[in-house]
């Protein structure tokens, strides 16, 4: 196990500035996953760590040594690629023992190592089967082995599930969080899927634009984003926001343009237009005339056998709504919505567009 410590760490391409500034300590053991939309920096962070990209400005420190300048293979890690990178000509065990023979592994030593990946990872009947043998999920599987038997410090892996079909990332996210849980190796995981987020991670760091917007552990994030672009980002469905207007003269209170008021728990410290934002299952239905309930119009009801989600109107935008129950509403129909304030996060108005010198 190791740790990874990033201190100040800039990539340039030409004029491009693509990583900003990146502090970010991951400590032993930790399984952290880096996550953003398209053209973040995550990928990129993730290539600069394992020794595919140079570092512009900073340093990276791996066990407290630095390794800007240190070959990828000396770094003590392994990475896992989107494309698996599976020889076609050799076997499943070859495949696996290949970085062994590279390091001049005795043929014992590699039978040994490979073997134990196997068992680790249910390999062993497919051992002689080569690539276009496998399904998906088991080619996987042998590109998680062969970096398994180099036995690293670190595992990095770069969107390792989106080659997968829905069913199957559900079953390989359970067996990666299950292998992290018996190794315990240090692991950095790029994903632009919250839901991997969320269910795999022991802290998750939110990217955007090559700077870090937070982090925190997954429950920390999804119940406590720091602004509407994390708030927006973690969560399916995702938080609706509404803009509002608070004043310093009843701070508990926000009101709509159309004149609904929501309150909040404490004082936001803002004063004018705020951006409101509430998580779809933290509505309620109520009856007409309820104190701090919104009104709405029903656009769209979806059930999906668990629960129903309902697509609403307000003005002119539409938010969502999600309920245990199977709830027989029609499109048209008017609905009243009252929220607990404390699952009413306040943000400064358009602090998800904000521009980023």
């Amino acid at each position: 196990m190791a740790t990874v410590s990033l201190k100040g760490v800039s990539k340039s391409f030409g004029a491009v500035n693509v990583i900003k500034d990146i502090d970010l300590e991951i400590g032993e053991g930790e399984f952290v996953v880096l996550i953003g939309p398209s053209g973040c920096g995550k990928s990129t962070l993730l290539r600069m760590i394992a020794g595919l990209e140079s570092i512009s400005s900073g340093e990276l420190l791996i066990d407290g040594k630095r390794m800007n300048d240190v070959s990828p293979r000396e770094r003590g890690i392994s990475m896992v690629f989107q494309s698996y990178a599976l020889y076609p000509h050799m076997t499943c065990a070859q495949n696996m023992a290949f970085s062994l023979k590279l390091a001049g592994a005795s043929e014992a030593e590699k039978k040994e190592k490979v073997g134990r990946a196997a068992r680790v990872l249910g390999l062993e009947p497919y051992l002689d089967r080569y690539p276009r043998q496998l399904s998906g999920g088991q080619r996987q599987r042998v590109a998680m082995g062969r970096a398994l038997v180099r036995e690293p410090s670190a595992f990095l892996f770069d969107e390792p599930l989106s080659n997968l079909d829905a069913k199957l990332r559900v079953k390989m996210r359970a067996e990666l969080k299950e292998l992290h849980q018996k190794l315990r190796t240090t692991t950095i995981y790029v994903t632009h899927d919250q839901i991997e987020a969320m269910t795999l991670a022991d802290r998750i760091v939110v990217l955007r634009d090559g700077r870090i917007e937070q982090t925190g552990t997954p429950l920390e994030l999804y119940d406590n984003p720091a602004n509407a672009f994390v708030g927006t980002f973690l969560g399916s469905p995702s938080m609706n926001l509404f803009t509002a207007d608070v004043s310093a003269a009843n701070p508990f209170a926000l009101r709509l343009p159309d004149g609904d008021e929501i309150r909040i728990a404490s004082p936001s410290g803002l004063d004018g237009s705020v951006s409101v934002g509430i998580r779809p299952e933290s509505f309620r239905l109520v009856n007409r005339g309820t104190a701090n309930a919104l009104s709405a119009e029903v656009v769209v009801v979806e059930p999906t056998g668990s629960m129903t989600e309902i697509v609403l109107r307000k003005g002119d935008r539409d938010f969502v709504a999600t309920f245990a129950d199977r709830i027989d509403l029609k499109p048209g129909e008017p609905v009243f919505l009252a929220v607990a304030p404390e699952n009413v996060k306040v943000f400064e108005l358009d602090s998800s567009d904000r521009e980023r010198n």
